[in-house]
């Protein structure tokens, strides 16, 4: 079967599973899969930019997402005057003073003599630091004991967060440059255990630097691009409208707002797609692939493949910057305690690989696919193992062992679906052409 028959197949499929949730559930439901069905495809877009286009096998994807959630509270949040009287020009110097040391450290490690290379460069880290410490420790106490419970933070700049979405791609991609220019040499292997160790390094940043982001407090009440539900509510004109429509105001204006939503993440969800698109068709997507399939041979063609590497790695990161961006929007908080490494990667993986690695509708349909399922999986597994316990003694220890099952069988049904992807279409669903 030909990827121009499989991918309306594939569409249609995935029409009729959230046409079915909506009469089944609620199109509420329905609604919300479908939102973040949509941004786990603008994940597994930038995951397949940097796995189907150039083979990197980056194991940190929630780092780079866990930084555009941080660019939503950057930019969007409101500043705390008194936190920034308190302690936010000298937390500012303290950030300036160690950016200046790490590049002192490069600077004097590529300029001193080859036998004191490594001394200096250590001197000066040292200086350095102690100097950062001094600045910023008194800082950021100040910092996080203004009115704790409820701010504690610095804030953001005030703006719509709408602003937030290409900022987190900003933030992401910078992320990648310094990564990519320290781990893209290592071999494929020694790369996912470097990019996991940097995304916990980075997640764990989140959760301890209450000044930056509240840590495990969280930010709650995040500004929305859209109407909030009460005010349309309390608008006579929507009400009249939903009236119109045979709708109750509560469930028009829920209905409406995941609309809004979904307007919005399909509308940049297409230009990436259409951008990609447009990368793997031209030049440079053709080079990218003839330097996946043999480094080699590439090279000897006169190709820098390490900074072909770093462009793709910051390419595919600043995606799902965006991404991590419009998932903090959709829920409204920023809970660094939700980013999981391991799990959450293991998935968005899974989505690529079941859509079609290489492929950039693939990666869509996937994530798409994949996330339906993520969620769905877990109350349908639970309601066939209450059916299978029901029909065994009350109390047994069967009959507790296979409730106790139901727990994992999301995990269970995503590594069956791997496995028979793998067995019948191993290039994925929709593979590369």
């Amino acid at each position: 079967m030909t990827n121009a028959l499989r991918l309306p197949l594939a569409t249609a499929f995935l029409v009729a599973l959230f046409i079915g949730t909506g009469y089944v559930q609620s199109w509420n439901t329905a609604l919300q899969l479908l939102n973040m069905g949509l941004v786990s495809a603008i994940m597994a877009l930038g995951v397949n930019l940097q796995w189907g286009f150039a083979g990197l096998f980056n194991v940190g994807v929630m780092g780079f997402v866990a930084l555009g959630g941080l660019a939503a509270v950057l930019v969007s949040v409101e500043p705390v005057p008194a936190a920034w009287q308190a302690g936010g020009p000298r937390a500012m110097i303290a950030m300036i003073a160690g950016a200046l040391t790490i590049t002192g450290a490069i600077v004097t490690y590529r300029r001193s003599p080859k036998r004191w290379r490594l001394w200096a460069m250590l001197a000066v880290l040292l200086v350095g630091f102690v100097l950062y410490r001094w600045l910023f420790s008194p800082a950021r106490d100040a910092i996080e004991a203004i009115d704790p419970a409820s701010t504690g933070f610095l804030g953001g700049l005030g703006l719509p967060i709408l602003v937030a979405w290409p900022v987190g791609g900003l933030l992401a991609a910078g992320a990648a440059w310094l990564i990519g220019k320290t781990a893209l040499g290592l071999r494929s292997d020694y790369l996912a255990i470097a990019t996991l160790g940097i995304a916990e390094i980075i997640i764990a940043v989140l959760k301890n630097e209450e000044w930056l982001s509240r840590g495990v407090k969280d930010v709650y009440g995040l500004p929305r691009p859209v109407p909030n539900e009460i005010d349309l509510q309390q608008d006579p004109g929507f009400v009249a409208q939903a009236a119109e429509w045979g709708l109750d105001p509560v469930t028009a204006s829920t209905l409406w707002v995941k609309l809004a939503y979904t307007g919005l993440i399909a509308v940049v969800l297409v230009l990436l797609l259409l951008l990609a698109q447009l990368a793997l068709n031209s030049p440079w997507g053709r080079m990218m692939r003839a330097i996946r399939d043999n480094e080699t041979a590439a090279e000897a063609m006169g190709k820098n493949v390490t900074r072909r590497h770093l462009q793709v790695f910051i390419l595919g990161s600043a995606i799902c910057g965006i991404a991590g961006a419009m998932m903090t929007t959709l829920d409204g908080q920023l809970t660094p305690g939700t980013y999981q490494p391991l799990r959450y990667t293991f998935l968005i993986w899974v989505m690529v690989i079941v859509g079609g690695s290489g492929n950039n509708y693939g990666a869509v349909v996937g994530g798409v696919l994949i996330w339906w399922l993520w969620i769905q999986v877990d109350p349908m597994g639970r309601a066939l193992m209450g059916f299978l316990a029901s029909g065994l003694p009350e109390g047994s220890a069967l009959a507790l062992h296979v409730e106790d099952a139901a727990q994992y069988m999301r995990l269970f049904t995503m590594g069956v679906i791997l496995l028979v992807v793998l067995r019948f279409s191993p290039r994925g669903l929709i593979p590369e052409r």
